[in-house]
């Protein structure tokens, strides 16, 4: 009886394994463009244009992707719900910050590629770091300009104003590198 009860746990337990590893978190669930917008940013670096710095290239990205009215870069009243239960889960609000992390080594590790520089890069990692912290600003007071006025153009010219202005601070951090 005792090897039927080791055999029953020892099942119970490989089951209840198995289903953690198959059962994906609600918060990734909630955020299932992730690996796209990571392939995204890497296209963007690896097929750049040789003569435009990839900085640059980031930059003409955000605006391409307003430009395409991407699902990346969206204000609407629809993406306001997903914004509000992003804002009032401490949960959501803590896996946007990963994927953000994410995002920057991401970043990071496709600059250093794209320009010959070691993996590892300080520079690549300030370069990727100064990005996402622009893009996110950017995104959040865009969606909180939405919310205000519920004007979508309004709010992707606020967008990428900030981006611009983000951008022109990455290059001058960046002067003298391969990024800028």
């Amino acid at each position: 009886m005792a090897k039927i009860i080791q055999l029953c746990v020892a099942k119970a337990m490989t089951t209840r394994a198995t289903q953690a590893h198959a059962i994906p978190r609600k918060e990734d669930m909630f955020f299932d463009r992730e690996e796209e917008g990571r392939t995204l940013l890497r296209a963007a670096l690896r097929q750049r244009d040789p003569a435009i710095s990839p900085v640059e290239t980031l930059r003409l990205l955000a605006h391409r992707l307003v430009a395409d009215d991407s699902p990346y870069i969206s204000f609407s009243a629809a993406g306001q719900g997903f914004i509000a239960t992003v804002e009032e889960s401490a949960a959501l609000k803590a896996r946007a910050r990963a994927i953000r992390d994410e995002l920057v080594e991401v970043v990071a590790q496709t600059l250093t590629e794209s320009t010959g520089r070691e993996s590892g890069d300080p520079l690549a990692h300030l370069a990727a770091s100064l990005l996402l912290a622009t893009w996110s600003v950017a995104l959040i007071e865009a969606h909180r300009a939405f919310r205000q006025h519920g004007d979508a153009q309004r709010a992707r010219a606020g967008f990428l104003a900030l981006v611009d202005q983000g951008h022109t601070g990455l290059n001058a951090a960046l002067t003298g590198t391969p990024y800028a």
